[in-house]
């Protein structure tokens, strides 16, 4: 059978590429590698959050429903155009194509619009990105919505809206290469339940994610060690979808060498656990200290919010002598600390002093920790007043690195530390798009005719480091983009 659209992958970019075909009027065959049950990509394992480009609450009033009582009461902030922008091209150091961002941020309040029309819930993110400030409940991050159900929620929701719209959906159906003539891709092969089978489509979106599952891959792009690193995420993403648009002359774009690495804790399992989601992540990090086998600090924790941190924050832990690093905390801040350090599966452990708890880190020297320890808390300035709300300027003085903000003296028991190692969420490095179509270019930069690209695939847009919250919407972007282009081509 022929169809008009087959898109490779089924995470939310492969989702929304086919609802915006399927709504152009394309017949959509979906191939997922994964059976059922393991369904749903990368986006499965997401926290939820959404960075999108808004002015004020009326914005955001078109993508949830906002009480007069819940408005009255809250400071949502802003993400306009402009600090959208800012963010990405100061966390990318300047390298993120233009035009893509352009794209990204220009769509981004829209799509969540459109994804609404798909049934597709939001709530204000009063968990983890919100607190009191000057009577109101305040949204820090610039990111005041999430997706309900968190990633695996934003997959259900497009699941049941793709099922719906008539969406054929092949699972444990592995793409091996593109049906190509040197004129125009019109199908797929792959590998169904042990047998090879042809898919024929007039145009082939490919979502099919990025190499980070691969470890002979991580190595090869990425470099020595990262064949070590945990897999935050789906074991089906093996690059098989960048091979295979390689392998007809599609062009190679972004930072190949970059990924988005958290830390994650210790000793998780080798690929992430659909159960778990994504709650193995460490990210409060920010309120105590990261410490390595030496017991020394190597980053500055409070820099940022942890948003425009954490995802450049696993590699250096991935650094530190035998791959790890603890991060530890008092009494002080337990409060704060997100949900993740409270589930059953943790690497913890607690301590009544601070020489206690030194014996108690594994794999690292003791002394070297109580050292650091006590210049940390000898630099930190007591004249400015501590809040996780907002950038706060409580840091530190005379020490490398230092503390930018959310500084304290480590000295209120109870002591908790958690092992930490470096998680990959996905690569960077991708191919070269058509910006306004989505559709693949070649090593020439012409169009290759009948092939369109979307999500982790899509390279240029993230270098070095990520903004958190921007990769379900890129995916949504990219997915309608590339889907709407393949429909248009038929």
């Amino acid at each position: 059978m022929e169809y008009g659209v087959i898109v490779v992958g089924k995470g939310n970019a492969a989702l929304c590429a086919a609802l915006a075909a399927s709504e152009n009027g394309a017949k959509v065959l979906m191939l997922e590698a994964a059976s059922e049950e393991e369904s749903g990509g990368n986006s499965r394992f997401a926290g939820g959050q959404i960075r999108i480009a808004y002015a004020s609450v009326d914005d955001l009033k078109r993508v949830t429903e906002l009480t007069d009582e819940e408005i009255a009461g809250s400071d949502y902030g802003t993400n306009t155009q402009e600090e959208f922008f800012d963010d990405l091209y100061r966390v990318t150091s300047y390298r993120t194509d233009p035009d893509l961002a352009e794209t990204l941020i220009t769509q981004s309040l829209d799509v969540m619009v459109w994804l609404r029309s798909k049934a597709v819930r939001f709530i204000p993110n009063y968990g983890q990105f919100s607190g009191m400030f000057n009577g109101k409940r305040t949204f820090f991050g610039r990111m005041p919505l999430e997706v309900v159900g968190g990633g695996a929620g934003l997959v259900q929701y497009l699941d049941n809206a793709a099922r719906k719209a008539g969406v054929e959906i092949a699972y444990d159906t592995r793409a091996e290469s593109l049906i190509y003539d040197g004129a125009r891709v019109s199908g797929v092969r792959a590998q169904q339940k042990g047998k090879r089978v042809e898919f024929r489509g007039k145009s082939v979106v490919l979502a099919a994610g990025g190499f980070e599952a691969n470890p002979e891959w991580r190595a090869r792009y990425l470099g020595p060690g990262w064949d070590l690193v945990k897999v935050r995420g789906t074991r089906f993403n093996q690059g098989d979808g960048l091979r295979m648009a390689l392998e007809i002359g599609a062009a190679s774009y972004g930072n190949w060498s970059g990924c988005h690495a958290t830390g994650w804790d210790r000793y998780a399992p080798e690929f992430g656990d659909v159960n778990i989601g994504d709650q193995f992540q460490k990210h409060s990090y920010i309120f105590g200290l990261l410490i390595n086998a030496d017991g020394k600090r190597f980053v500055d924790e409070g820099v940022d919010f942890h948003l425009l941190t954490y995802a450049k924050y696993g590699k250096d832990v991935l650094r530190q002598p035998g791959q790890f690093a603890w991060q530890v905390f008092d009494s002080k801040v337990k409060h704060l600390l997100r949900s993740e350090y409270r589930i059953k599966f943790v690497t913890k452990v607690t301590a009544n002093t601070l020489e206690e708890l030194a014996a108690k880190l594994e794999g690292v020297n003791p002394e070297g920790f109580l050292k650091t320890v006590r210049d940390f808390n000898a630099a930190v300035r007591k004249d400015v007043l501590f809040d996780h709300v907002i950038k706060d300027g409580k840091c530190t003085v005379g020490i490398d690195p230092p503390k930018s903000n959310w500084a304290q003296p480590l000295d209120a028991p109870l002591f908790e530390a958690y092992a930490t190692t470096c998680g990959i969420t996905f690569s960077f490095g991708g191919l070269r798009i058509d910006r306004t179509t989505g559709q693949v270019l070649d090593v020439h930069l012409k169009k290759i005719p009948g092939l369109y690209c979307a999500g982790e695939m899509v390279g240029g847009i993230f270098y070095f480091n990520y903004p958190g919250g921007t990769g379900l919407v890129s995916g949504a972007v990219f997915g309608r983009l590339a889907g709407r282009g393949a429909a248009a081509a038929n």
